[in-house]
C-alpha cells in the first residue's frame, strides 16, 4: 500500500484561544485523541518508546516555574539531548476541525498550534511534528528518549528564548488519551511536543501518541 494511503489523521479538535488563550473546557472535554500524520516509511527499529519512569504519574513534578512572557510567536525549537534544531511553522485546524501538521515532504519542520497560548505564556503551549518520513526519521524521532530534567528550547519572536524543563515522557496508545490532563492549563507557563509513537502496523500506522511534559524554568535574552 503506497504510503499516501496508509495516512492517520487525529481527532484532534480544539477550540480557538480566549482571552488568556486557555484551553476552553468543553474543548478539554470533547478533546480525545492526537494522532499526527503519519507520511513514509517505518525505520527499522522504530522510534524510541518513553519508559515507565519518566510518567507524569510517578510523583508529582518538582520544577519551578519561570514568570510568564507576553504573547510572542516561536520561530524555532532546540531539543539538544535527541538532535532537535528546526524552524517553527504555525499549525490551525484542517478540515472537520482537526489540527493540521506539519508538511511530511519537509522532515525537519515542526510546528506549534496558533489556537492556544505561545510558548512562555501562562498556560499551555502545543508543538507538534512527524515521527518519520519517507527519507527516513524525521524531527520528532527521538522524542521518547527524552528524560525528566532535561531541556527544551524554543526562539520567540521577540529574541527571547524560552527554556522549559521536561517533568514527564508518556505514551498513550488507543482511545486512552488523557486530553485534560494534556492539554489543560496548570497555571504555569508549560509545553506539550507531541508526535506517534506506539506499536506500529504497515496499514495502520502509529496506534499511539508520544507526549513530552514541560515548564518553562528560564528566560534568555
Amino acid at each position: 500500500m503506497a504510503a499516501s494511503d496508509r495516512r492517520r489523521r487525529g481527532a484532534f479538535r480544539p477550540e480557538r484561544r480566549h482571552g488568556t488563550g486557555r484551553w476552553g473546557l468543553l474543548a478539554l472535554l470533547l478533546l480525545v485523541a492526537v494522532a499526527l500524520l503519519r507520511d513514509g516509511t517505518h525505520a527499522a527499529f522504530g522510534p524510541p518508546q518513553p519508559v515507565a519512569a519518566q510518567s507524569v504519574m510517578d510523583g508529582a513534578p518538582r520544577v519551578r516555574a519561570a514568570e510568564p512572557l507576553p504573547p510572542s510567536p516561536p520561530e524555532g525549537v532546540r531539543i539538544p539531548a535527541v538532535g532537535v534544531a528546526a524552524p517553527l511553522v504555525p499549525l490551525g485546524l484542517a478540515g472537520g476541525g482537526r489540527i493540521e501538521t506539519p508538511p511530511p515532504d519537509e522532515p525537519n519542520l515542526a510546528g506549534w498550534y496558533e489556537g492556544a497560548v505561545t510558548p512562555g505564556e501562562r498556560g499551555t503551549a502545543v508543538l507538534v511534528g512527524q515521527v518519520d518520513a519517507a527519507s527516513g526519521p524525521a524531527v520528532f524521532h527521538g522524542l521518547g528518549a527524552l528524560e525528566k530534567g532535561l531541556r527544551v528550547h524554543v526562539v520567540r519572536r521577540d529574541g527571547r528564548t524560552a527554556v522549559f524543563e521536561v517533568y514527564g515522557v508518556e505514551v498513550f496508545t488507543g482511545g486512552s488519551f488523557p486530553a485534560r490532563r494534556v492539554y489543560g492549563s496548570t497555571g504555569f507557563p508549560e509545553l506539550r511536543v507531541l508526535t506517534c509513537g506506539g506499536r506500529y502496523g504497515e496499514h495502520t500506522g502509529y496506534t499511539g501518541e508520544v507526549v513530552v511534559f514541560a515548564r518553562m524554568t528560564e528566560v534568555r535574552p
